[in-house]
């Protein structure tokens, strides 16, 4: 019997009886194999030789000679090989594989691998990059991804006797941290090829497969296992841990373990891209921006990867809030020889949404204005076009937010109360923010074009088939809520699994905010076809997503409505500093969303309260250092994420304000929590220090040099 499925009918009876959740390392198939990736301890270097030592009896090795197919990540650039060529340009790079049953067998095997290197001089950073593009390249000699847009006319207010103020501000790669690191299991049999794991997009890794190794998809069936947790880092990346897997199941003919150590997760996986962010606006004489210019600077690490979709997301949220009527743009992501960064929580946004406030915020004190004063006078309006001069679909209600946070905080009474003693100083910060939610552009209708699918048993039970993958964020439980409140029928009457592209139809990725308002509606309206149907005893109804009518998108020229709808924050942050040894303790949180209408309020609590904890992390301890290529925080130890015990439970409030996109008047959340607080803390800490912040995150060490330098 096929080891997969006996593995799979385990599953079914642990998760049955004992309500247990079997993830990748729990499965235990006849004859399973494991994997070790032998990976480069340079950071650039061609490979002038490899030593294997003599094999034991069970173990094999597999190199890019072995992949049948086109040996490429396929992204957007397809410049990232699967296993090295014979040359590397990061280190933690795959070389090649060790495979066989005995884990200590594998370890001793790679120990004894010799590779000679010849080193070539890498890129450490985005300066070396822009100083001498030559160097070092992404793919087809791009050393750099470029976009510029504009609107209305910024020359006219920028080179003129207006008012201006610039500030640069900057953010620092970010660990995703998931609990469960990188996993898969592969089993490949009679030319087929099946493929179990943790994952967030089961359509990338059938299209990665289906390029390595050459087969026709309908030779390939992917499964997504339990996934402890995500956040971007299981996006495009496990396209790698799985055709790794895939390939020694190949070669070696029995089922194939792929786990990555946290080390080794840490030092090869992708990481959010660090910024630098140059802001200049011009002021009229009523201390409004006239025009603004931005300069976005992304290091995007050895190969492309999502670099460019990233980039074009933090740009076109660069203005943040506010309604900025002549604007330059032009964004960069920079090739350097170190980890490759890619898709995070926010993507982009939180880099943007702290450069912005924090330009706000500093604009504000210099000019002797109060920064929520200031902020409150520049937010967008209903009929306010967007940054790229697309017209918003939904009322914009950033007024009653920012009133609304003001009002539950104290914020002003607060801001100007000196509460600070010699000890400690106590300070309040304020932000407004918003995220656009789904895939850019029109890249739901024309890059995705996705599909989902409803199928009604003789039971009179109700099957959700759709590629929306499970990652802690509630998924299972929402989707289901949306088809039963529709078809007016008990909840426990609508099934919904993991995804399983067998039987799934692909409905895009679960990233960028969009399964609720893209996926969730398509749901909805095939559960409206499935009602007028209900009389028949057993069909299937399926729905492709359609691109609204009142919205538009010129791709060329980053004109029109970059996301298909919007999510909106505002957090106030409560901290004090202590003097002495620098600690910042956040000692309360306010945050009040619009989010449409939530379709589960207690999904919808744990998804910020977790949010706002990441964010936090990202503003004042999770500090990720790259010193010569090389990382210099391998463990959960040396990198650290925020415990439970860390910050303060968020005073939460959300507003109503439907959505004629989303089911049942719902928006995108679940990136919404991150991309605010940064400069929320940022303010607060310049609040209390009374010295400027112009990066997180913001570490004791930093703080104690700012504050030294003030005494």
């Amino acid at each position: 019997m096929n080891s997969f499925k006996e593995s799979a009918k385990r599953q079914d009876f642990d998760d049955k009886i004992t309500g247990k959740a079997l993830f990748t390392s729990d499965l235990r198939p006849d004859e399973l194999n494991y994997c070790k990736v032998y990976r480069s301890e340079r950071q650039r270097a061609r490979i002038m030789s490899i030593c294997i030592p003599d094999l034991q009896d069970g173990i094999l090795i597999v190199d890019h000679h072995d992949i049948p197919g086109v040996n490429r990540v396929p992204i957007v650039y397809d410049d990232q090989p699967f296993l090295s060529e014979g040359e590397v340009n990061y280190i933690g790079e795959p070389i090649l594989l060790i495979v066989g049953r005995d884990k200590n067998i594998i370890q001793d095997t790679a120990d004894r691998i010799r590779i000679k290197y010849e080193d070539i001089e890498p890129v450490d950073s985005i300066e070396e990059a822009e100083g001498d593009p030559e160097k070092y390249h992404f793919a087809d000699g791009v050393s750099s991804i470029e976009y510029s847009f504009s609107k209305g006319d910024p020359d006219m207010f920028l080179n003129s006797n207006y008012k201006t103020f610039e500030d640069t501000l900057s953010t620092g790669y970010q660990e995703h941290a998931y609990l469960e690191t990188h996993s898969f299991q592969s089993c490949y049999r009679d030319g087929s090829i099946e493929v179990k794991g943790s994952m967030q997009c089961p359509y990338y890794v059938v299209e990665a497969l289906k390029v390595s190794l050459g087969l026709s998809e309908e030779r390939i069936r992917v499964i997504q296992q339990p996934t402890g947790g995500g956040f971007g880092g299981k996006e495009d990346y496990p396209s790698i841990p799985a055709v790794l897997s895939a390939l020694a199941a190949m070669k070696s003919g029995k089922p194939v373990q792929l786990i990555y150590d946290r080390k080794e997760d840490i030092v090869a996986s992708t990481k959010r891209h660090p910024s630098t962010i140059t802001l200049r606006s011009s002021l009229d004489d009523r201390n409004m921006i006239k025009a603004m210019e931005i300069r976005v600077k992304l290091d995007g690490g050895a190969y492309a990867g999502l670099s460019s979709v990233v980039l074009q997301r933090t740009i076109f949220s660069a203005t943040g809030a506010y309604n900025i009527e002549n604007l330059r743009v032009h964004g960069a992501a920079y090739a350097t020889n170190k980890v490759v960064s890619s898709a995070f929580r926010g993507f982009g946004g939180p880099q943007a949404m702290f450069a912005i406030e924090m330009h706000m915020e500093n604009i504000a004190l210099k000019l002797g204005i109060d920064p929520y004063d200031f902020k409150i006078a520049h937010l967008l309006k209903d009929g306010d076009l967007s940054a790229t001069q697309g017209r918003y679909p939904s009322r914009i209600k950033l007024h009653e937010l920012a009133e609304e946070i003001s009002e539950m905080s104290g914020y002003m009474e607060k801001r100007y109360s000196d509460t600070s003693n010699d000890r400690f100083s106590k300070g309040i910060g304020f932000s407004i923010f918003f995220h656009g939610c789904g895939f850019t552009g029109a890249g739901e209708a024309e890059l995705l074009k996705p599909k989902v699918k409803l199928r009604k048993y003789k039971t009179g039970e109700v099957e959700i088939f759709v590629s929306s993958s499970e990652l802690g964020q509630g998924v299972l439980t929402t989707l289901r809520k949306i088809v039963s409140a529709e078809l007016g029928i008990p909840f426990e009457m609508v099934k919904n699994s993991y995804p399983d592209t067998r039987y799934c139809p692909d409905s895009g990725p679960t990233v960028a905010s969009r399964t609720i308002l893209i996926v969730g509606k398509m749901l909805q309206d095939c559960a409206k076809d499935m009602k007028a149907r209900w009389e028949e005893e057993e069909f299937e109804v399926i729905r492709s997503y359609e691109y609204p009518k009142e919205l538009s998108w010129d791709n060329d020229r980053f004109i029109g409505n970059a996301y298909p709808e919007s999510s909106w924050g505002a957090n106030v942050v409560e901290l004090q500093v202590d003097k002495i040894t620098s600690e910042v303790e956040i000692e309360k949180v306010w945050v009040v969303y619009d989010i449409g209408t939530p379709i589960d309020p207690r999904i919808v609590q744990g998804q910020i309260e977790g949010g706002i904890a990441q964010g936090l992390g990202f503003s004042l301890m999770e500090s990720f250092e790259v010193m010569n290529g090389e990382p210099m925080q391998k463990s959960l130890t040396t990198y650290i994420i925020p415990s439970s015990r860390d910050f303060p439970r968020p005073h939460i409030k959300l507003i109503d304000n439907p959505r004629g996109t989303g089911p049942f008047g719902a928006s995108g959340l679940g990136e919404l929590p991150i991309v605010g607080i940064a400069p929320a803390v940022a303010s607060a800490l310049q609040n209390a220090i009374n010295k400027s912040i112009d990066r997180v995150p913001v570490t004791p060490e930093y703080l104690k040099e700012l504050m030294r330098d003030a005494n």
